[in-house]
């Protein structure tokens, strides 16, 4: 395995905690973890929307990255890892 092939697990796997961290921050419409974790960042203030707004956009980037990954995971190792 090479060191592109090793920069690109890393990301992968960086990309994939961000993004179960980032959905999990999202706010929810009831009670739930999304509503447990956000509650302190999203109270009544009025930047509520803006933050919103940025959080969706880190997701859908991050989310991007994610599928990136993928994509070329499946170009560097088209059998699998072990390569059977």
């Amino acid at each position: 395995m090479g060191p592109i092939q090793i920069v690109l697990f890393a990301v992968w796997g960086l990309s994939t905690l961000a993004l179960i961290a980032l959905v999990l921050m999202h706010s929810g419409k009831g009670t739930g973890v999304s509503d447990m974790i956000a509650s302190s960042l999203y109270n009544a203030s009025t930047a509520t929307g803006v933050m919103e707004k940025n959080l969706d956009k880190l997701t859908v980037i991050v989310a991007c990255v994610f599928a990136a990954c993928v994509v070329l995971a499946m170009f560097f190792f088209p059998q699998g890892i072990v390569g059977l």
